[in-house]
């Protein structure tokens, strides 16, 4: 990803995924299976250019997982672009294929095209230390962060590679976990708009925490 060293390596105009529940954040990797005819056409797209996808929530959950149906679905504001980094086509037509996340941008104006998919302007610059790897992991309270985690994980009765966890960087570790973390949509959004590493990272905590003690008293976590 040193390819993108600055807002001008970006291309201002992008094809957009909408998925639900899912979000990318840069330098982490997300694995994805394209079957719908409209993103394998996406993806014919980007292949030939320059790679880059813009992944994005809708605003309206509708079904967890699933991109939603119809092209006048509203979007969330703000999503993260990718990079197409590995791609496979399997024997039924579907692509298995990851995005490796670049930079967050915020939504300027929809491109009017033929295209089945959608494509908009969008604006990086409010997100431009993106752009930087690795900025601000010397504030993440990692100690706090795996703390949390290992309670979280020993009360879910869940499993963890703790010698790759130990390796990882703050950066990876925090963005990786915003990304797999089971949370749902608005949950997801708060990650993905967190202003920096270390509010992400509390951002985590918290909602581990909130279910944490949920569990105690028997009520369902929420988020404002």
């Amino acid at each position: 990803m040193e390819r993108y060293r600055k807002l001008s390596d970006l291309p201002e105009s992008i094809p957009v995924f909408p998925l639900d529940g899912v979000i990318l954040l840069p330098r982490s990797g997300l694995p994805l299976n394209i079957f719908e005819p409209r993103y394998l056409s996406m993806l014919d797209e980007v292949l030939a250019s320059d790679r880059i996808i813009g992944l994005i929530q809708p605003k309206n959950s509708e079904s967890i997982g699933d991109s939603p149906k119809g092209d006048v679905v509203e979007l969330r504001t703000i999503g993260c672009a990718g990079r197409l980094t590995a791609f496979q086509e399997t024997d039924d037509g579907r692509l298995l294929i990851t995005l490796t996340g670049i930079c967050r941008f915020r939504l300027a104006e929809e491109i009017e095209d033929s295209n089945p998919f959608r494509t908009f302007r969008v604006d990086y610059a409010p997100f431009e230390e993106d752009l930087n790897p690795g900025l601000g992991e010397q504030e993440v309270d990692r100690e706090h962060l795996l703390s949390v985690l290992k309670n979280y994980l020993e009360i879910n009765e869940l499993n963890a590679d703790w010698q790759s966890i130990n390796r990882s960087s703050n950066e990876f570790l925090v963005n990786t976990l915003s990304m797999i973390s089971p949370y749902g949509p608005a949950e997801k959004q708060a990650l993905l708009e967190a202003k920096n590493l270390a509010e992400r990272s509390e951002v985590l905590v918290a909602l581990a925490e909130m279910e944490l003690a949920s569990r105690d008293d028997g009520s369902e976590p929420t988020i404002q």
